[in-house]
């Protein structure tokens, strides 16, 4: 059981995963957060802009369009794989029963993320935990035409992946002191990450009792 424990703290420890992982496990976790419904707890935002400044500071041994190019891949191609999941096995994934890893209630979310934004809610959800690994099985399972799909996946990967990564560069190249704070760069991420969630949860609640009002 420790075991498994610890297994979960290494995931969920960005700075680790990044400092013994290097980019084949950092382009891993980004492909199954992005693809598979049980990823939606790993590192997302945090992950991406650590690897970033790791990479700024030379601790990430690898070139800058390097890390762009794999972890853009692996994030086009994991919302790929979540497209085709909910296209292929929508009627599954409809009665499938709550668990530790699933909840009817993340694909409600996320259906109200795309009846808020439309279909640009694929380019806004990259930036909202759980709701970005949700996103892509949801238009898959309300079979939204391919070719909007990766227009929008691949708009929204380039946005994601160069706004944090390249932002995390930047910051690693010009202020290397920032790796001392690490802690509270994730600690940052983490608030955001943990406000946005609440809000959109509070405000798609307040939404749907305003509509049961006016039904």
């Amino acid at each position: 059981m420790d075991q498994i424990i610890n297994f979960f703290h290494y995931l969920l420890n960005s700075e680790e995963i990044i400092r013994t992982g290097g980019l084949v496990l950092i382009t891993l976790i980004v492909f199954i957060e992005n693809g598979f419904f049980f990823g939606f707890f790993l590192p997302g935002d945090y992950l991406l802009f650590l690897s970033g400044v790791f990479a700024g500071i030379k601790l990430l041994n690898v070139p800058l369009w390097l890390l762009l190019t794999c972890i853009f891949g692996a994030a086009v191609l994991g919302s790929l794989v979540g497209y085709l999941t909910g296209y292929y096995f929508g009627g599954k994934i409809k009665n499938r029963s709550d668990s530790l890893f699933f909840k009817q209630k993340y694909i409600d979310n996320t259906r109200d993320a795309f009846v808020k934004y439309g279909n640009s809610a694929l380019i806004i959800s990259r930036f909202l935990p759980i709701v970005r690994t949700f996103a892509p099985l949801l238009a898959g399972l309300i079979h939204m035409p391919f070719q909007f799909f990766m227009s929008y996946n691949i708009i929204g990967g380039a946005i994601w992946v160069l706004t944090l990564v390249g932002g995390g560069f930047f910051f690693g190249e010009r202020f290397p002191w920032i790796v001392n704070y690490v802690q509270y760069v994730i600690l940052f991420f983490l608030a955001i990450t943990t406000f946005t969630v609440i809000k959109g949860y509070l405000n798609a609640r307040k939404e749907k009792k305003s509509e049961q009002v006016n039904d």
